[in-house]
């Protein structure tokens, strides 16, 4: 029973409601939270704009985003925090700033890291960009032990993966397009590591696709360093056999890997090794996919999807552990208030169908972009309802 957007009671009771769901054989957990989406405003409003992008997230299931910084300008100053968040006193979905690590994303001049922690944002990163400056980055985590914040690196490195366009692999050989081998990923991280060691601070790894790399984070959190990391949902059950079509809207970094990728980056789930499951939700304009493969931007759009492939995954992992990697422990990673389900806490919920069968198609798709290769195919799995912030979102 929710009213005045709490959670009044909890059982199986003769309630008297002003609307009742009949939710038989489906699943209600606490409101799901994206960590690093990517809005285009401002400056690429044209691909995707806060309002179509906060409708694309209650649609796909999320209550909460934190956002990526790579917009134009990029998230850097306290007014580009207040743009971001100034209206979640009256939003369904509360957005996030996840502030950039160094000026225009360059990877040269720190920002005011300080002043930004102060004005609220939940993380540094600069987001879809790697951080290749060793000083750079041993400053940042040195700054941030200052008040525990963390930092959010995609670990790849920018020599190895010059010119690359998919994995390297029998397929990109075959297909005669430049390979992003998993080596990026892996010295990247093994280097970030190595300097969270000796800063003793706090490491946020997004968009792992390597197995080794799952290797190496095993390995330092057995010595105590203080490392988590997050996947995409689709890097999980997709892989670059899809790409023999030169489909662009398969192209995304990093790269859909191989198979036994795919089972490694499911068995790091299982075990723990990865925390939290992402969408990768990146929205492109036709014309920066509908180009020759290799000069197509990366991406895939996904917050209306993810929940199809989370129900993909059930298959292999309990549904009490992919939820949690979707809300709690994002939240928790953020120390964001973490949303639970008990009389009298706020009602900050997903309902989830898995057994719905679906079409995304143009017409349900709220993004102001195109690039997902779900577009007009049948899909199993969706989230019907969302819950937060004494607001609703209903598709049941």
């Amino acid at each position: 029973m929710i009213q005045g957007g709490k959670i009044l009671e909890i059982g199986d009771k003769n309630y008297s409601a002003d609307r009742t769901i009949d939710a038989e054989g489906m699943i209600l957990s606490p409101g799901w939270f994206d960590l690093g989406a990517v809005s285009g405003e401002p400056g690429f409003e044209h691909k995707e704009d806060i309002d179509s992008l906060s409708k694309t997230a209650a649609a796909g299931g999320f209550t909460e985003l934190a956002i990526f910084p790579n917009v134009n300008p990029p998230i850097q100053t306290k007014s580009d925090i207040t743009h971001l968040t100034r209206k979640n006193e009256s939003r369904l979905v509360q957005l996030h700033a996840i502030a950039s690590v160094t000026r225009d994303n360059k990877g040269t001049d720190l920002t005011e890291m300080l002043d930004l922690n102060d004005a609220g944002v939940v993380a540094f990163s600069d987001g879809l960009k790697s951080i290749s400056n060793t000083d750079i980055f041993l400053k940042a985590l040195q700054y941030l032990k200052k008040f525990n914040g963390v930092l959010i690196d995609h670990a790849q490195d920018p020599w190895l993966d010059l010119f690359g366009q998919m994995n390297e692999s029998p397929v990109n050989a075959a297909l005669g397009l430049k390979g992003m081998p998993k080596l990026s990923e892996e010295v990247a991280a093994s280097r970030n590591i190595k300097l969270l060691s000796y800063s003793e601070s706090r490491l946020h790894l997004a968009r792992i696709s390597s197995p080794k790399v799952l290797d190496l984070i095993r390995t330092a959190r057995k010595k105590g360093i203080n490392i988590t990391c997050d996947v995409t949902s689709f890097q999980t059950v997709l892989n670059d056999t899809l790409l023999t079509d030169f489909d662009t809207n398969y192209k995304v970094n990093p790269p859909l890997r191989d198979k036994t990728d795919n089972e490694a980056l499911i068995k790091g789930l299982n075990d723990g090794l990865i925390d939290i499951i992402c969408s990768g939700h990146t929205p492109q304009d036709e014309e920066s996919k509908v180009v020759e493969f290799d000069h197509a931007e990366f991406g895939i759009i996904n917050l209306q999807t993810a929940a199809s492939q989370l129900v993909t995954l059930s298959q292999w992992i309990e549904w009490e552990d992919l939820l949690e990697k979707v809300s709690v422990n994002p939240s928790a990673l953020l120390n964001v208030d973490l949303p639970v389900i008990e009389p009298n806490s706020k009602a900050n919920l997903t309902l989830i169908d898995p057994n719905l069968e679906w079409v995304f198609d143009e017409k349900n798709n709220f993004s102001k972009s195109k690039n997902s290769p779900w577009l007009g195919k049948k899909l199993k799995g969706k989230a019907v309802a969302v819950f937060n912030n004494s607001k609703h979102w209903l598709d049941v």
